[in-house]
């Protein structure tokens, strides 16, 4: 769905279809949707959200949603922007942040697996460091990039599409895989 079609009337399924990050914009600017007390189930739409919220303003929220969204992909790079900033001279760190099974059995070359050990060292470098994370699809990166960002490390990006994408789009021999659980 095309997010400038989105109205107060649409369905939360399709919002959050159209703009992944918006159940994190919900919740961190109204508490929304980050747990069960505060859910929403996707036929409820985002004016029947706003109204048992409180009487929030759904117009005010879903052009919250929208900058939100945004903010989100300027975040992004495409798995070829990636590449060519990897072949640079001055490439960033290219982080995984799926789990170590996952990286152990397929990861982009060079990249380093995402631990507690690594974050230290990251935040108490160079809060300028050029940073490129990657998920698996793209899922999730951009949470881990928001709070990379969050804690001061404001030249982080995320590869959009994660290790699929790029399977697909740069390096054909990295061996795509899916999940069953996601």
């Amino acid at each position: 769905m095309d997010p400038t079609t989105l109205t107060p009337d649409t369905p939360m399924g399709a919002i959050l279809e159209a703009l992944p990050g918006a159940r994190r914009a919900l919740f961190a600017r109204y508490h929304l949707g980050g747990c069960q007390s505060c859910g929403f189930p996707p036929e409820e739409t985002l004016a029947q959200l706003a109204r048992r919220s409180g009487e929030l303003d759904p117009d005010e929220m879903l052009a919250h949603l929208l900058e939100s969204h945004r903010h989100d992909q300027a975040m992004l790079v495409s798995a070829v922007e990636a590449d060519e900033a990897l072949r640079s001279d001055e490439p960033p760190l290219l982080v995984d942040t799926r789990t170590r099974e996952e990286h152990e059995a397929v990861a982009i070359p060079g990249s380093e697996f995402m631990t507690g050990e690594l974050q230290q060292k990251l935040f108490a470098g160079d809060p300028g460091r050029a940073i490129l994370l990657y998920d698996h699809t793209g899922r999730h990166v951009l949470d881990h990039c928001s709070w990379f960002q969050g804690h001061g490390l404001k030249n982080t990006r995320a590869i959009e599409g994660g290790i699929d994408a790029w399977s697909r789009q740069v390096d054909p021999s990295l061996r795509r895989y899916r999940l069953e659980i996601e």
